[in-house]
């Protein structure tokens, strides 16, 4: 789920800018970062990508924790309803998520999305928009940053330095692998940033990404094609 800017978009409807400003500030106020009280046996991934401008596809996959045995696989497509607005994707692909998630037989316990969490200009990237939606633990697994400043890790797996942003750290980039770029981890809710670094360096097996949101990236492809 990654962000973008992109300046071959017409400026926002300032009604729907406000609008949608309204109910950020609203989800701000609901997020609760803090050390889970989950008993960790189910993980999904999850993972949207854009078909075109008018349509997106969003996938689950459910693992078994910690032997990352895949359990289930389920996607939705649907139409986007939303234009483009920097700031605001979440609102976008939300929607598709929400409809791929009713479609698991098992509900996990913790969720990692491709994308951000706090780790957002206004703290709600998608896995903390899809954590209010669901009151369900959640946390983001980012390729690129958004905002923030941060020294590179060092090269080895399992390095870590902190992304900072308004003097908050907002998520920690992790090295998963040696000599390959770091991902950018944030909590997105009931969650704190301590539990969100260690799941996803255990969930980092042969490869850069976490288990989790490495098998609904790739499943996500695999879908399109059934489109």
């Amino acid at each position: 789920m990654a962000y973008y800017k992109r300046f071959d978009y017409p400026a926002p409807d300032p009604a729907i800018l406000k609008k949608l400003t309204e109910q950020q500030r609203d989800m701000q106020a609901q997020i609760i970062l803090q050390k889970p009280d989950f008993d960790l046996k189910l993980i999904a991934g999850c993972d949207s990508s854009f078909i075109g401008e008018d349509s997106i596809l969003s996938v689950f996959v459910l693992l078994a924790y910690p032997s990352m045995e895949v359990l289930e696989k389920v996607w939705h497509h649907g139409t986007v309803q939303l234009p483009y607005i920097p700031g605001f994707l979440s609102f976008r692909e939300a929607p598709n998520v929400l409809e791929a998630y009713k479609k698991l037989q098992q509900k996990p316990d913790l969720i990692m999305v491709d994308g951000h969490g706090i780790s957002h200009p206004r703290r709600l990237g998608i896995a903390t928009h899809l954590g209010i939606h669901l009151n369900k633990p959640t946390m983001g697994v980012a390729k690129k940053v958004l905002v923030g400043k941060y020294k590179e890790p060092e090269i080895t797996k399992g390095a870590i330095s902190p992304l900072v942003y308004k003097e908050e750290v907002i998520a920690n980039v992790l090295r998963t692998k040696d000599n390959v770029k770091p991902v950018f981890v944030s909590p997105g809710h009931l969650i704190d940033q301590e539990t969100a670094t260690r799941i996803a360096m255990e969930c980092a097996l042969k490869h850069k990404l976490p288990e989790p949101t490495r098998l609904a990236d790739h499943y996500a492809a695999v879908f399109k094609s059934e489109v």
